[in-house]
């Protein structure tokens, strides 16, 4: 039972196989979710015109318009989570996805449980980002959320949204040791596994980035065999 979550968490399930959207809806409500369930994009579209749900779990091939669709259409009006379900494998497919906002993906087949694992995660996810407090600007760097941008002196270091997001969480928590499963949660949105290299990657481009604009007045450090942390430089180093 649902443990993390002290309301019962709004899901709106948009599966278009009667039989697996019926197998969605009882899982779900066994394990304590609110769930309403429908079976094309359309019908969501004007659903969600007048109804609040704190997650949508939405296959990708749906009659009417497609999940991904949807989805665009959603981040442009809406910040509700979105878990994408595809029988499509290719990685193209999940590339889509991610970059179109989903916040996870599940491959079918899936188990029920591993789905219900993935919705806890999400909304445990979502919670922590509503309940921390805004970043404060660093000496001398401006973060800007409407920009989704870091900048110095009116220039701006062009950070992709990803870059904005690790920056802001690493700003939050000055001088504390993010753990990189925790960053992999937070900012990536998926487990870490220790042969992926894209948080390093991001932190490279970061400080690349905030060296292009001449910011001297903090850093972001590696803490080896720990994560990464952010640092403001002191006046006398």
């Amino acid at each position: 039972m649902l443990t993390a979550i002290q309301t019962v968490p709004r899901i709106l399930a948009i599966e278009d196989d009667p039989v697996l959207a019926s197998h969605l809806s009882s899982h779900l409500s066994e394990r304590g979710f609110d769930v309403t369930l429908r079976h094309d994009g359309e019908a969501v579209r004007e659903l969600l015109g007048t109804c609040d749900f704190d997650l949508i779990l939405m296959d990708i091939l749906l009659p009417g318009a497609s999940g991904l669709e949807v989805l665009a259409d959603l981040r442009r009006r809406k910040g509700i989570p979105v878990i994408l379900m595809s029988a499509l494998g290719a990685e193209q497919d999940r590339i889509a996805g991610f970059s179109q906002g989903a916040d996870d993906y599940l491959p079918k087949p899936f188990s029920m449980s591993e789905m219900v694992v993935r919705i806890e995660a999400v909304l445990r996810r979502v919670a922590y980002e509503r309940n921390v407090p805004p970043a404060a600007n660093a000496p001398e760097l401006e973060l800007d959320d409407e920009r989704q941008d870091a900048g110095r002196d009116g220039q701006w270091a062009q950070l992709t949204g990803t870059e904005y997001r690790l920056l802001e969480i690493l700003v939050r928590h000055a001088g504390e040791v993010l753990s990189k499963p925790f960053l992999y949660q937070q900012v990536l949105h998926r487990s870490y596994s220790q042969h992926d290299r894209s948080l390093d990657m991001h932190v490279s481009h970061i400080r690349r980035k905030l060296q292009g604009i001449g910011y001297l007045s903090g850093r972001l450090d590696t803490a080896w065999g720990k994560g990464y942390l952010f640092q403001f430089q002191r006046e006398d180093a």
